[in-house]
């Protein structure tokens, strides 16, 4: 993974996906992690989750890596694009970007 070197990963994915924002009481963004990924991840998820269903990952979009837990939201998964992934790598809504992930455990 070009120097990508998760901490116990259970699972590798690569996959691209558009930025979408939820307008809550403040901006979050999130790149809905594709169907058959979510497939994937589903099967980890007792052993990786911690509780309400998040998944801890690692990843990297561009040059940025950075350590989150995937959202379940109607049956898939969103991960969260905090602005200090978004900022330096200049994501915004809409845009396509390619993510590399590990699922943890």
């Amino acid at each position: 993974m070009n120097g990508f070197d998760p901490v116990g990963p259970a699972m590798d994915l690569s996959f691209s996906g558009r930025v979408i924002e939820w307008r809550g009481p403040a901006p979050y963004y999130f790149v809905p992690v594709p169907d058959e990924e979510c497939e994937d991840v589903r099967a980890l998820a007792t052993v990786a989750s911690y509780g309400w269903g998040v998944i801890p990952v690692v990843a990297r979009i561009g040059d940025v890596d950075f350590e989150t837990s995937l959202f379940p939201k109607d049956g898939g998964y969103l991960l969260p694009l905090k602005d200090a992934v978004r900022k330096p790598a200049t994501i915004g809504e809409g845009d396509e970007v390619r993510v590399q992930m590990a699922v943890r455990t």
